[in-house]
């Protein structure tokens, strides 16, 4: 791939990160209520990126083929910030801020863990769509993605998928990428939703 093609998807992917979250964020602003969103799904989302971050950072990856990776974590801890404040559960900001702490140090003690907490992330990320699944057929809110989210994020891996072949190959990576960067099903906006409605029909 010609350097200026390639520099071209590392740009124009992160640009598309670094708003593909706020549709989410602000809905949950909007309607002031954490409703339709699961904390345990964001929660594993988070640990995902985390782990896959650590990873790239551990094996000295160009920075380039991972930079959206902290712009996407940032937006995931303010709106995990929101949803807590929302819930009433502020205080609980501090323990998940220790334990992610303990989480990133711990994963580079050992070659064999960070490889391993990798080759976990499939399940991980499939675990966090499971359990917000899940909320949105206990609150029967669908809280429809955006057919704009859903495109920044299938264009984000592709472009993740080609400049992953060129630069590292690492198949391992190319897995993940494909899996962590859809968004899981989080409200977008506040009235698009009815809680008497099916838990994935779009309310009238």
């Amino acid at each position: 791939m010609a350097p200026t093609l390639l520099d071209l998807a590392h740009w124009s992917t992160w640009a598309v990160c670094a708003v593909m979250k706020l549709p989410q964020l602000a809905a949950v602003v909007a309607a002031r209520s954490a409703r339709g969103v699961s904390r345990g799904s964001l929660l594993l989302e988070l640990a995902g990126f985390l782990v896959f971050l650590r990873y790239q950072i551990y094996y000295g990856y160009p920075l380039q083929t991972y930079l959206e990776y902290p712009i996407i974590i940032a937006q995931d801890v303010i709106l995990l910030l929101f949803i807590l404040r929302f819930s009433g559960n502020t205080k609980q900001a501090l323990f998940y801020a220790v334990t992610f702490w303990g989480g990133w140090y711990m994963l580079t003690l050992r070659k064999w863990i960070i490889d391993l907490a990798m080759n976990l992330c499939t399940l991980i990320s499939a675990a966090s769509k499971l359990a917000q699944l899940r909320c949105l057929w206990q609150t029967k809110d669908s809280g429809q993605v955006s057919a704009l989210t859903w495109s920044m994020a299938a264009y984000t891996s592709a472009t993740r998928i080609v400049t992953t072949v060129v630069t590292t190959n690492d198949l391992a990576e190319l897995e993940i990428v494909f899996e962590q960067k859809f968004p899981n099903r989080y409200p977008e906006s506040p009235d698009a939703t009815r809680a008497d409605s099916g838990p994935f029909t779009r309310a009238p």
